[in-house]
């Protein structure tokens, strides 16, 4: 049976008293919350939002954890015709400077008419919408209080989303996403995917992130099947309870990136599976960030005995301005791997790369040269995509460093990657890579090397560039654990040949990441190139 396309607001019509979104407590719970429940929750907030003072297409920022309040909020902006915006709120960045800085130049970017916080955000979002000329920002709850609800939802706003890049080069931008575009790229998941209401799913995603937010959140209500909701903090403390949900609610759904698969694998142990079942997963979304065979594999191991189907791993691709999806793996089909063909370069052997999938449905794929030309099947180039759901443009400021353009080719991605049999093959961003003896190293291959040899991930990042006219690789340690260094002088001194290394010690935590958890590797660079960082860094060694 075809599955349909879905208005955003259709599921408020017929929304479920029996199904909905089920929210980790902190006694080892969940709180339900119906969809009829739900959809009563929006309309008054979209009520509340009207009567604010919001207007058709106005936005409204959300600086939220996942919530009902933050659906409610999502979907109530839609409900009163304006456009919705989520917004990290403090919890995801480790330092107050850092996260006022990024707050403030997302707020000024888009200049929202409403800015609506739960508790833990309200101080800090009032001080820095203050500073940016905002009107107060207000709680949920406090929005809500004493709202009936609207009758009807307004028309839809032509924009009805404006998400971030994830800032990995520099600040995020503002990508505007129009309806259609929304819908279209839920459409094509539900389709991809075979998402039915009967199928239960269960996410620890953050909602400010595009995978958290579309990928997850969006396709769960607008195609109205259960969804378990929980914290990013619920997971890193406990995946266990994240795997026992899947087991106890045979759970059908789920995603995350390769580094979530990889903390489960540090954090859970054959023992603790004991009793647990993963027959019902039919769909391991894993994207975000370049995906490690190695942790594919090792996963496969640990939770195979107990029933998962390697072909239930599902790597894919996206990007906030394809809205999300733009490849997947379909279910059942099982993961491969290819080595990268550089042309007339040497490859980089022993870095073969995970396939992400084909194509979904009106979404067109191609690599291309440095000069634009389409590149055959193995090469590597840029990767450009083209078709629907591709966002309309950025907001402000549409200057970056990140290489990625919206123009008349379509989406010109700024990651490198080559096709083979269908499927695209991603390899990292092209601006993190380096021409070494005429062949090109990527920042992301040498990091998966260093995972597979023993640096756990999100402890350490790889830079590379020119400084002062000589090719450098540098290693930041967040932190350093013996052999670690030997580890990371075997794989730099292997790959770059020549090449100046140098070693950065920083506290643990004290990698400049984005909001999703990608280091910023464009600032970090810049940094040890204007010598902040001069007296924790040093060359390199093996010692």
């Amino acid at each position: 049976m075809a599955i349909p396309d879905r208005g955003l607001l259709d599921w408020l019509d017929e929304a479920s008293a029996e199904r909905g979104l089920y929210y980790a407590n902190r006694d080892d719970g969940w709180d339900f919350w119906s969809y009829r429940d739900l959809a009563d929750l929006v309309l008054r907030t979209a009520a509340a939002l009207r009567a604010g003072g919001v207007g058709q297409g106005d936005v409204v920022a959300l600086v939220q954890r996942s919530s009902p309040g933050f659906a409610a909020g999502f979907f109530g902006a839609l409900a009163a015709g304006a456009t919705p915006c989520s917004i990290a709120p403090p919890f995801a960045f480790q330092r107050a400077d850092e996260y006022e800085k990024h707050a403030g130049h997302l707020l000024g970017t888009v200049r929202p008419r409403a800015v609506v916080c739960d508790d833990e955000s309200l101080e800090r979002i009032r001080k820095i919408a203050a500073e940016a000329g905002l009107d107060e920002p207000v709680t949920f709850d406090e929005l809500v209080a004493g709202a009936r609800p609207l009758e009807r939802p307004m028309p839809l706003p032509e924009t009805a989303l404006l998400q971030f890049t994830s800032g990995s080069s520099g600040f995020s931008r503002g990508v505007e996403i129009s309806a259609d575009a929304l819908r279209t790229n839920l459409t094509g998941m539900r389709r991809w995917l075979g998402c039915k209401p009967e199928l239960p799913a269960v996410s620890w995603l953050p909602v400010h992130h595009d995978m958290g937010l579309v990928g997850f959140l969006l396709n769960v209500v607008v195609t109205g099947f259960d969804g378990w909701m929980m914290q990013p903090d619920d997971f890193i403390r406990s995946p266990l309870r994240y795997l026992r949900c899947i087991n106890d609610q045979g759970v059908a759904m789920t995603a995350m990136p390769n580094f979530g698969l990889s903390y489960i694998l540090r954090r859970v142990r054959p023992a603790d599976l004991e009793g647990l079942r993963f027959d019902s997963v039919r769909c391991v979304i894993i994207g975000a960030e370049r995906v490690d065979p190695q942790v594919l594999r090792d996963f496969h191991a640990l939770l195979g005995p107990h029933g998962l189907d390697r072909g239930a791993l599902l790597p894919a691709y996206g990007s906030a301005e394809a809205t999300l999806a733009v490849t997947g793996l379909p279910p059942g089909e099982g993961w491969a791997t290819r080595e990268p063909d550089y042309g007339d370069a040497a490859s980089l052997a022993g870095t073969a790369v995970v396939g992400c999938g084909r194509p979904l449905e009106g979404r067109t794929v191609t690599i291309v040269s440095e000069d634009g030309e389409v590149l055959p099947d193995g090469q590597v180039g840029e990767i450009v995509v083209s078709g629907v759901s591709i966002a309309s443009g950025y907001v402000g400021d549409t200057g970056s460093a990140s290489g990625t353009s919206l123009g008349g080719q379509g989406l010109r991605t700024g990651d490198a990657g080559f096709r083979c049999d269908g499927q695209l093959f991603v390899i990292g961003r092209l601006g993190d890579g380096l021409k070494v003896s005429g062949k090109m190293v990527f920042a992301e291959s040498l990091e998966t090397l260093m995972h597979q040899r023993g640096v756990p991930e999100r402890r350490v990042a790889v830079l590379l560039g020119v400084r002062d006219g000589v090719p450098t690789g540098v290693a930041v340690f967040a932190g350093v654990r013996p052999g670690w260094r030997e580890i990371a002088h075997e794989v730099l001194s292997e790959w770059l040949g020549d090449a100046e290394l140098l070693a950065v010690e920083v506290p643990r935590g004290g990698i400049a990441v984005t909001s999703s958890g990608k280091p910023r590797r464009r600032v970090i660079w810049k940094a040890v190139c204007a010598g902040w960082f001069s007296e924790a860094t040093r060359p390199l060694t093996a010692d």
